[in-house]
């Protein structure tokens, strides 16, 4: 065969091998698709939106409110116990304290560590100073946030959990099973007096067993490094750990019973997993994205499990 056809015939071949290979295909082209429409959709310019201001319930709370409405601002009404969910969890970017008297100091509520929350603090002074008079503006105070639950490292820890348990399950478990029958050790385990659901109960338990070290390495670390707490009940925090753990092996068994080879299951992880990385809520508030497609975004599986561990 002369020289150029030869070469001509392998680069062909090696073009069709790629184009027979899911995981290639999702990298090159999906990936970076779903990259794109995610985050455009959580941050698309669509002008300037309203910015959320919590004002805590009392008796000059009605005129302030009013003021912010006035000026654009997304105001709602809050209770003590409603204040402090909406800000610790991004509902809102500020929190305004009115003051008994009209002449009595406004406080501001936010987090200093939020670009939003600054951004606000100075927004909202603006409109209220206005109302007031430039000319003998109000006394105000600021109230920087420094409980805990309500910095963006509190809302975060959380997210990294999930998306730790939902990698761990999927990856530990699917690609797994996908090796096991790329070595022929499935064949030969069935060939075994063996029943059938002892393989799967033996992944699932192995799984179960790294739980604590993988769920407690961040725990402590997020701990000595950021002071982060668990604020709820350890119990329910067990419980929420082990019931993601399950639902994502349960998902990667299914996506391994597709898969033939390591291409292919590589390709069909990123495809369920990548998703849900952008859309529920790891690293920013899944709120960002269009009302509309917030009904199917609940019914993600991490979004589900990132509701369960973090702020509520």
């Amino acid at each position: 065969m002369p020289e150029g056809k030869a070469l001509y015939h392998l680069t062909l071949a090696r073009v069709r091998e790629s184009i027979r290979e899911p995981g290639v295909l999702f990298w090159v082209f999906g990936f970076p698709i779903l990259l794109s429409l995610g985050l455009g959709l959580a941050f698309r310019g669509r002008g300037p939106e309203p910015i959320a201001v919590g004002v805590m319930q009392g008796q000059r709370a009605d005129d302030v409110a009013r003021v912010l409405d006035k000026a654009g601002f997304q105001v709602r009404r809050l209770d003590d116990a409603a204040a402090r969910v909406s800000l610790r969890a991004g509902k809102v970017a500020l929190l305004v304290v009115p003051g008994a008297t009209p002449d009595a100091p406004l406080g501001y509520r936010y987090d200093p560590a939020v670009t939003e929350g600054r951004l606000a603090r100075v927004a909202v002074d603006d409109a209220l100073q206005r109302e007031a008079g430039r000319k003998d503006p109000r006394v105000v105070r600021d109230e920087p946030v420094i409980e805990r639950g309500s910095r963006y490292i509190d809302f975060l820890i959380p997210g990294l959990i999930g998306m730790n348990l939902m990698s761990g399950s999927m990856w530990g478990i699917g690609w797994v099973i996908v090796n096991m029958r790329l070595r022929k050790l499935l064949k030969r385990l069935m060939a075994t007096p063996m029943r059938r659901r002892d393989l799967l109960l033996a992944q699932v338990i192995a799984r179960m067993g790294s739980l604590p070290l993988e769920v407690g390495v961040i725990l402590v670390f997020a701990r000595l490094a950021f002071d982060v707490r668990v604020s709820g009940s350890w119990a329910a925090l067990v419980v929420v750990t082990i019931a993601g753990a399950l639902a994502f092996a349960g998902l990667a068994i299914l996506v391994a019973s597709r898969a033939q080879n390591s291409e292919t299951i590589n390709g069909l992880m990123n495809l369920v997993t990548m998703p849900m990385f952008v859309l529920s809520g790891v690293f920013f508030s899944a709120t960002h994205f269009p009302e509309v497609i917030q009904p199917a975004l609940s019914l993600l599986p991490l979004t589900a499990l990132n509701d369960g561990l973090g702020p509520s």
